[in-house]
């Protein structure tokens, strides 16, 4: 009889002799598949790698004889191992819902495992942007990467998918990307976050892709969401499976990967970056999302879903985060529209923690620079709101007291370190003020860039050949011992205070180079920039 039991094959879910289970996925699953009466003369439930029939848990869950031989007669069963879904006969669309709930194409499911009720409910109290996630490539907004003539979606469309990193920033799409790419593709689909998941659990699932792709041909993707909280020492596990080609990653990262990701894993992925989603793309997501739950509030206008777009600032979870908490305080009687656009007043203007931390920063000074007191107040506030350290904002200001304003008002460098000082001594929020006046007072000034440009400037001589190792002239030598005395170290030098107005003829650099000009004679540039001609205002004034 052992000859003729049957087992589901992980892979058709078709019955198959379990001698001849190699010899049948060796066949592409055509070959060796038992009879309905082979199938109905095998009595005993048997199982299969941790695949079981029905047969068996049916018995093991009814002692009675009537149940054990109503299981027997049942048509061939879906396999029940969530971690391993099968895979659909050749031809059909595998799509990831179907993958995720287990379902088989003509295969009844088994009452053991209601998979479909739990991911109904599931879907019922997930919040909006969960629900509402697209379900195909058409569906996605925002992101021309995968639109009709996008790069991303040609490779899609081809299956010819390299390992891949999606940067973006929260809200626009990599997740969705990711899900629907496996959706197309028709290989297996492995969801991970680096904030929940282990080097040694990675380890395992890239054996056990290793494996699939060894006993079945099928391809395993792996997505690995956050992978920036993964040290660098940990994205090294990622490096040998992707360059084999025994996985396709899809890493996620919100952070700049020049940055997060390590360059040798760069190199093996292809990098992608998605911008961030525009307005009229949130209200068109919005207004889907309005239709699909039914609402027909008038409170919920068009200037309601642009407002709510405005502060979702290209994030599309957010968008429908907000329209969800909308539509929910539009159901009160006493609601208005002005209400509800008081009650979801965002106050996190960016992370300070991210890429932005660093641009903010740039567009301050760099505003600074510019004399535009307006726009490096609006960056300051904005750092500052979002509870960017004071100090540090008070220590990049000395730098430009400095750096940009310098000869021209040497009364700033003080103002810059008294700054600090009441920054350290007052603290937040009153130390804002302070701030504040240092930002001005930097940016109404008149600005100087001689001092830096001439330190430029000889930092790019001592690069060349020779320059650094120059021996100082011997009369600007110190002579603090006898023996040099003896040797004429400092002999010739002329103490200018002994002289009228301090002035003699004496040489200061190394005789090679005693003829070079470090510091130029301008605090500022010669350029003018083209878009400055026809502005009689802003044209400055040029000597003859």
């Amino acid at each position: 009889m052992g000859d003729r039991m049957g087992v589901a094959c992980p892979v058709c879910n078709k019955q198959v002799k379990e001698a001849l289970i190699n010899d049948h996925l060796d066949s592409a699953c055509e070959d060796y598949v038992l009879s309905q009466e082979e199938i109905d003369a095998s009595n005993a439930p048997k199982t299969y790698k941790g695949f079981l029939t029905p047969a068996k848990r049916t018995a093991s869950s009814s002692s009675s004889a009537k149940n054990g031989a109503a299981a027997s007669t049942q048509a061939p069963p879906a396999t029940q191992n969530v971690a391993r879904p099968k895979t659909p006969p050749a031809g059909t669309k595998r799509s990831f819902d179907e993958a995720s709930e287990g379902v088989s194409n003509g295969t009844p499911k088994s009452p053991m495992a209601p998979k479909k009720t739990k991911y109904s409910v599931l879907q019922k109290v997930a919040p909006l942007p969960e629900r509402m996630r697209p379900t195909s490539l058409d569906d996605v907004c925002g992101q021309d990467l995968v639109g009709p003539d996008g790069l991303l979606r040609g490779m899609i469309e081809t299956n010819t998918l390299p390992s891949m990193v999606l940067w973006g920033g929260p809200g626009t799409g990599k997740t969705t990307i990711a899900r629907l790419i496996a959706n197309t593709s028709g290989s297996r689909f492995i969801e991970i976050n680096s904030t929940s998941t282990g080097v040694a659990e990675v380890k395992k699932l890239f054996a056990e892709a290793l494996k699939e792709l060894q006993l079945t041909g099928r391809k395993t993707i792996i997505f690995c969401d956050e992978i920036h909280r993964f040290s660098k020492a940990q994205q090294d596990v990622f490096l040998g499976p992707v360059e084999a080609g025994q996985v396709t990653l899809i890493a996620a990262t919100t952070e700049n990967p020049s940055f997060k990701v390590i360059n040798a894993l760069l190199s093996r992925c292809r990098t992608f970056t998605l911008a961030k989603i525009g307005d009229e793309d949130l209200i068109k997501i919005q207004k889907r999302a309005m239709a699909a739950e039914d609402c027909t509030s008038p409170l919920i206008n068009d200037d309601m879903l642009r407002y709510l777009a405005s502060f979702a600032d290209g994030d599309a979870r957010m968008a429908l985060s907000l329209l969800e908490l909308a539509m929910n305080a539009s159901k009160r009687p006493s609601m208005t529209a002005e209400g509800i656009k008081k009650e979801l007043t965002q106050t996190l203007v960016y992370d300070r923690n991210g890429d932005q931390h660093y641009d903010n920063i740039s567009a301050l000074h760099k505003s600074i620079r510019g004399s535009a007191p307006d726009a490096a107040l609006y960056y300051l506030a904005r750092m500052l709101k979002s509870g960017e350290d004071p100090l540090y904002i008070a220590r990049r200001l000395i730098v430009v007291a400095s750096e940009d304003v310098g000869l021209a008002d040497n009364t700033l460098l003080p103002l810059a370190t008294a700054t600090m000082f009441a920054c350290q001594t007052v603290g937040m929020p009153e130390c804002r003020i302070n701030l504040a006046h240092l930002v001005t007072a930097l940016s109404l000034s008149p600005k100087s860039t001689r001092a830096y440009r001439g330190l430029v400037n000889v930092e790019t001589a001592l690069a060349e050949p020779g320059v650094a190792g120059l021996a100082v002239p011997i009369h600007l030598r110190n002579a603090p011992t006898k023996l040099m005395k003896e040797m004429g170290y400092g002999e010739e030098y002329k103490y200018n205070p002994h002289y009228v107005d301090g002035r003699v003829k004496q040489e200061y650099l190394p005789e090679k180079i005693k003829d070079r000009k470090f510091l130029e004679g301008l605090d500022l540039g010669t350029k003018i920039d083209e878009d400055l001609v026809g502005d009689d205002e802003l044209l400055p004034e040029i000597d003859d």
